[in-house]
């Protein structure tokens, strides 16, 4: 197994915990934060898949799946098609909503086939590229791989801790 393999698996690990927390929950259930200032199921799940299809399309060269296959639009939002969700304020938060089960899974499945692809286009020689020198040390493909893949399993896992508190309250 390749370090490219064990990537694209960490992808695909991810892709099963989105379908387990958006599973049978209703658009309402999806809205809900648990306080005002905290991040509902929507817009976690939302997120992650905007911080992954971005940040691999950058790498790619390519556009993004939100924008280029229509997610824009389905999703309807009231925000820029460029917002990822990175520093978003209560109310860009609360803008996340309305969104259904199947629109969200459907965007990361999309986002996800998308990552593969370009994971499957690299060679073990292109993770070791540096992308940016203004971090000591320099950043590499591998790095910024990686640095996505954690931050959509941190992101699920607290989909998951929000979707238990929504289930129980």
């Amino acid at each position: 197994m390749t370090a490219l393999d064990i990537l694209s698996d960490g992808f695909d690990r991810v892709r099963e915990g989105v379908r387990e927390v958006a599973d049978s929950l209703t658009t309402d259930q999806l809205d809900v934060r648990p306080a005002e200032d905290a991040n509902s199921v929507a817009w976690l799940l939302w997120h992650t898949s905007r911080v992954q299809d971005a940040q691999m399309a950058a790498l790619a060269g390519t556009p993004e799946v939100w924008t280029a296959s229509g997610w824009a639009d389905r999703f309807g939002l009231d925000l820029d098609p460029t917002e990822t969700g990175y520093g978003h304020t209560q109310e860009q938060v609360a803008a996340v909503r309305g969104v259904t089960s199947e629109q969200l899974v459907g965007y990361h499945e999309a986002t996800v086939e998308r990552t593969r692809e370009i994971l499957a286009g690299m060679t073990e020689a292109d993770l070791v590229r540096v992308i940016d020198e203004s971090y000591d040390p320099p950043v590499t493909v591998g790095v910024r791989v990686l640095s996505i893949l954690a931050d959509d399993l941190e992101h699920v896992g607290q989909a998951v801790f929000v979707r238990g508190m929504v289930e129980h309250a």
